[in-house]
């Protein structure tokens, strides 16, 4: 497997990092993971310049610019053999003496690597998912991509030991997303959502969810959602680059109203495969 490595392409094997750099020491960097279809990025832009705002947001230099990212990325694609791809690439402070300070002079660590895109199986798509639900305890900048993913790792797992997909996040009595997804709701035939703000990160996928339901012709409103309106939802989606747009069916080891996909689900996952070729 090839991946990039500060400048080099190299076997994955050979490719360090010293103990010292500040992603390992500190989480102290960001990342993007952009899917492929057809070995065509997509949404490249828009991961871009989610990558540009969650760098800004941690006070780190973007080391490229927009056309040096897809020279890298492409090139990447390339030498996989697989047409559907997964492509995460993050950026960290770089190599310094332990101190919590930014150092000064320290060129960024840029890391790439593409797997092949596991996507939600036919009998996910067909019959949703299970979730758990718990109180959303991560710090308050969930609008930055940050490879700082504790608070993420430790919900996900409350998710696994319960045999479930994911797990719903509530804080202060409002729903703000899955600990590795966006989260969607359908109340009387209307898409609600919380907004974009800085205790949920901001999806493409979401955004993607939203602008196929406006050119389809779907009602939506982004706003709070309290808990008590979320788990009364007549659906419950999740959404993400990976998990694309998937139903939620059973919620704390019950079904979830009716235990099956909505009829509004099967139009926006209709439409969201569509774009994919478009």
């Amino acid at each position: 497997m090839t991946v990039y490595l500060n400048g080099q392409f190299l076997a994955l094997e050979d490719a360090k990092v010293s103990v010292l750099d500040r992603g390992f020491i500190y989480g102290d960097g960001v990342y993007e993971l952009v899917p492929v279809y057809g070995r065509r990025p997509y949404r490249l832009q828009q991961h871009l310049a989610r990558l540009k705002r969650s760098l800004a947001g941690i006070r780190l230099t973007n080391p490229h610019t927009d056309a040096e990212w897809e020279a890298i990325i492409s090139e990447l694609i390339g030498r996989m053999p697989f047409a559907d791809q997964g492509v995460y690439f993050q950026v960290t402070r770089g190599v310094a003496k332990r101190d919590h300070a930014f150092p000064a002079g320290v060129a960024p660590t840029v890391f790439m690597m593409s797997n092949p895109l596991v996507l939600p199986s036919h009998e996910q798509i067909e019959r949703g998912v299970a979730v758990v639900t718990a109180v959303d305890e991560r710090w308050l900048h969930c609008d930055l991509k940050t490879i700082s993913l504790l608070g993420n790792v430790l919900a996900r797992q409350l998710a696994a030991d319960a045999g479930a997909t994911e797990t719903v996040l509530f804080r202060n009595g409002y729903l703000t997303e899955a600990s590795a997804s966006n989260v969607l709701l359908v109340r009387n035939g209307v898409i609600v959502a919380p907004p974009k703000d800085n205790q949920i990160l901001p999806g493409i996928t979401y955004d993607v969810a939203f602008e196929l339901a406006r050119e389809g012709g779907l009602p939506i409103e982004v706003r709070p959602v309290s808990k008590d309106e979320a788990l009364a939802a007549d659906e419950m989606w999740l959404s993400s680059s990976t998990k694309e747009v998937l139903a939620v069916t059973a919620l704390d080891g019950r079904p979830f109203y009716g235990g099956k996909p909505g009829p509004v689900f099967r139009k926006v996952h209709a439409l969201f495969q569509a774009s994919k070729t478009a």
